[in-house]
C-alpha cells in the first residue's frame, strides 16, 4: 500500500482485535497495587451508596407511619455521611487515576519513540513524517481519558450493576424483571451499530493523519512554497483536506452518539413501565411486606435510575473503546514494525576498533524486487588508510559506507572490522566508535556548543572548541552574537549550508572515532575554507581509517587510495597518479571536471 503521500489513507481492514485492548491493559501492570486499592474504595463507596433507597423505603413504610423521629434523623445523618464520603473519595480517585493514566501514556509514547529509533531509513522514506508524528502525539493522547477514568469506571460500573440488581431483587422481584425488560433490545442495538462506529472512527483517524502529514510537509517546505508563490494553491489543498476531515469527523460524531438516545429511550420506557405496574399494584393499606407499598415503589424507582446509569456509562465507554481501537491499531502497528537491522542473539560488544576494514564478497540490494546495487565486492583497507570513493551518481558509494555502519544488512558476503564480522556485535558498540558525517547535515535546536557536543556528551568545552578549530568552524562561530552559546533553530535555519556542514564536521571529529566517514562533507564549503579545512584535517586523519565520498575530485587527491565505484562493484583502485596513468573511468571523470586530457594530472 502506498503510504508516501498525504492524500493516501492508511487503511486498516482487519477485524476488531480484542488482543490489542488486552495488550494496552498490560501497561497498567506496574500500577496494579494502586489500582486495586482505588478499586476497593470505589466498590465500598458504591455499595454503601446503594443502601440509600433501602433506608428511604424504611422511612416511608416504617419510620414516618410510626412517627419515629429519632430513626428519621439517624437515616438523614447516614445519607449525609454517604454523600460526604462519596465526594471525598471522588477527589482521591480522580487524582490517582490521572496519575496512572498519564504514566501509562508516557510509557506508551516512550515505547513508540524508542522503537522508532531502531527502524531503518527505508521506514521514514516510505511514509510522510507527519503520519508518524500523529501516532506518537495525537493517537497516544486520545487514550488519555480511557486510561485515566474509563477502564476503572468500567469495572466499577459492571460491579455496581450487579449490586443494583441484587438490591432490586431483594426489594421486589417482579418490578426488577419489568425494569430489565429493556436490556435485550439494548444488546441488539449495540451489535447493530458497533461495526458502523468502528469504520467511521478508522476513516476519521485516517483523515486526521493525512491532514497532519500535509501540515508537516508544508512547514518543512515553506521556503520552496514562498519561492514559487504556491501559497494560494497550497491553501486550497489544505482547505480540501480540512473539509474532508470535518466531514468524516461529523460522521464519526453522529455514529458515536447513536447509543445515548437508545439508552435514554429504553431507560425512560422502563421507568414508565415500573410506574404503571407499581401504581396499578399499589395497596396503600397493606401491611409492611405485603404487596407493593409506597416505600417499595419509591425504592425500586430509585434503583431503576441507578440501574440505567452504569449502563449509560458502559455505553459511553464502548464508544471510547471503538474510538481507541482505531488509534491502538496504528500505535501497535508502529511498535510491531520489525527493524530491518537489529542485534542478533548472542551479539557481543565490539572491541576497541583499530581500523582495519574488509569487504568479502559483499552483495546487496535494497529489496527483493529491485536490482542489486553491489555484487561480490571485495577489498581491504589497512589501519590509518584514507580511501576515497568516487563514481557516477547511484553507483553505490553511499551504499558501501551504509553497509560499513550496518545501516542495512547484507544480501550476501560479510563486512569485517579488525577481523570481526560486524553482524556479530551490538550495533551501539559498533557505531559509537565510528564518526559519520552524511551529505544531508542536520542541526538540532539548541546552542552551537550543544550541537558539536552531540557526538560526545562528556566532552569538555575546550575539546569542543578544539574540534571546531580543527575544521575551521571557530572563526565564524566567534563572530556570531553569543559565540558557542548562540541558539540555533531547528535544522539550523539561522546558519548557511556551509556553516552547518562545518558544525557537523566538528561533531563527527569530536567523537574521536577510529573510523571516520565523510559523505560529500565539503560540498557546500567555499574553496578558500575548503583549503583551510584540508590543512586542519591532515593531522586528524593521520592514524585514523577514513572513507571519503566526493564528487569534487580536488578534495581527494591526497587519499591513500581512490576506488572508482561503477557497475555494481569497484572497477578501479589506486592512487590519484596511478588512476590518471591508467586513463580509465577515473581519468575520464577527472577530465570531464577539469578539461585535462593532455596529461595524467
Amino acid at each position: 500500500m502506498a503510504r508516501n503521500k498525504y492524500d493516501v489513507d492508511e487503511d486498516l481492514t482487519g477485524r476488531f482485535d480484542r488482543r490489542k485492548l488486552v495488550r494496552m491493559l498490560g501497561y497498567l501492570r506496574p500500577h496494579r497495587r494502586r489500582l486495586a486499592l482505588v478499586m476497593a474504595f470505589m466498590l465500598c463507596v458504591s455499595f454503601i451508596g446503594l443502601l440509600g433507597p433501602l433506608l428511604l423505603r424504611h422511612v416511608l413504610d416504617v419510620a414516618i407511619p410510626g412517627r419515629q423521629v429519632g430513626a428519621i434523623v439517624a437515616i438523614a445523618l447516614a445519607y449525609l455521611a454517604i454523600t460526604v464520603a462519596g465526594g471525598a473519595f471522588a477527589r482521591v480517585r480522580l487524582r490517582n487515576m490521572a496519575y496512572i493514566g498519564q504514566d501509562v501514556i508516557r510509557s506508551i509514547r516512550k515505547h513508540i519513540f524508542d522503537h522508532l529509533q531502531t527502524l531503518p531509513f527505508a521506514y521514514y522514506d516510505g511514509r510522510p513524517h507527519g503520519k508518524i508524528i500523529v501516532r506518537v502525539v495525537n493517537y497516544v493522547n486520545s487514550l488519555s481519558d480511557l486510561l485515566s477514568n474509563g477502564i476503572l469506571n468500567l469495572i466499577n460500573d459492571f460491579l455496581s450493576l450487579v449490586f443494583i440488581v441484587c438490591f432490586m431483587l431483594y426489594v421486589d422481584v417482579t418490578l426488577t424483571l419489568i425494569c430489565m425488560a429493556g436490556f435485550p433490545p439494548l444488546v441488539a442495538a449495540v451489535m447493530l451499530v458497533k461495526n458502523m462506529q468502528r469504520k467511521r472512527s478508522q476513516r476519521m483517524s485516517a483523515k486526521l493523519s493525512n491532514l497532519n502529514a500535509y501540515i508537516h510537509e508544508s512547514i518543512a517546505g515553506m521556503r520552496v512554497t514562498q519561492s514559487f508563490a504556491r501559497e494560494g494553491c497550497n491553501a486550497g489543498i489544505f482547505d480540501g483536506l480540512n473539509l474532508t476531515y470535518r466531514k468524516y469527523w461529523m460522521m464519526f460524531v453522529r455514529g458515536q452518539y447513536v447509543m445515548y438516545p437508545i439508552i435514554d429511550l429504553l431507560s425512560n420506557a422502563s421507568v414508565v413501565l415500573v410506574y404503571s405496574f407499581g401504581v396499578w399494584g399499589l395497596d396503600a393499606g397493606a401491611a409492611v411486606g405485603g404487596g407493593i407499598t409506597v416505600g417499595v415503589l419509591i425504592a425500586i424507582l430509585n434503583y431503576v435510575w441507578r440501574f440505567w446509569q452504569p449502563i449509560t456509562n458502559i455505553g459511553n465507554f464502548y464508544n471510547q473503546i471503538i474510538n481507541a481501537m482505531a488509534y491502538l491499531e496504528r500505535i501497535f502497528e508502529t511498535i510491531d514494525e520489525e527493524p530491518a537491522v537489529r542485534d542478533l542473539p548472542g551479539a557481543s560488544e565490539m572491541p576497541p576498533i583499530k581500523g582495519e576494514v574488509e569487504f568479502r564478497g559483499v552483495t546487496f540490494g535494497y529489496d527483493a524486487d529491485s536490482p542489486l546495487v553491489l555484487e561480490d565486492v571485495r577489498f581491504s583497507v589497512g589501519v590509518g588508510e584514507s580511501v576515497a570513493l568516487v563514481g557516477p551518481t547511484g553507483a553505490g558509494k553511499t551504499t558501501i559506507i551504509s553497509l560499513l555502519c550496518r545501516f542495512y544488512d547484507l544480501t550476501g558476503g560479510s563486512v569485517l572490522i579488525d577481523g570481526v564480522d560486524i553482524r556479530s556485535v551490538r550495533l551501539g558498540s559498533l557505531r559509537r566508535q565510528m564518526g559519520v558525517m552524511l551529505q544531508d547535515t542536520f542541526i538540532f535546536t539548541g546552542t552551537v556548543m550543544d550541537n558539536i557536543r552531540y557526538g560526545r556528551l562528556d566532552a569538555t568545552d575546550d575539546e569542543v572548541v578544539a574540534a571546531a578549530k580543527a575544521v575551521k568552524a571557530h572563526g565564524f562561530i566567534s563572530r556570531v552574537e553569543d559565540g558557542y552559546e548562540t541558539q540555533v533553530n531547528e535544522r539550523g535555519s539561522r546558519l548557511s549550508v556551509g556553516q552547518r556542514q562545518l558544525i557537523s564536521f566538528a561533531r563527527a571529529l569530536l567523537a574521536d572515532p577510529r573510523i571516520l566517514i565523510l559523505d560529500e562533507a565539503t560540498s557546500s564549503i567555499d574553496t578558500r575554507t575548503e583549503l583551510e579545512l584540508q590543512e586542519g584535517l591532515a593531522s586528524l586523519l593521520k592514524g585514523r581509517t577514513s572513507f571519503i565520498i566526493a564528487h569534487r575530485l580536488s578534495t581527494i587527491k591526497g587519499a591513500s587510495r581512490i576506488m572508482f565505484v561503477a557497475d555494481r562493484g569497484i572497477v578501479e583502485s589506486g592512487s590519484h597518479g596511478e588512476l590518471m596513468a591508467l586513463r580509465g573511468s577515473y581519468f575520464a571523470m577527472h577530465s570531464a571536471q577539469y578539461g585535462d586530457k593532455k596529461n595524467n594530472g
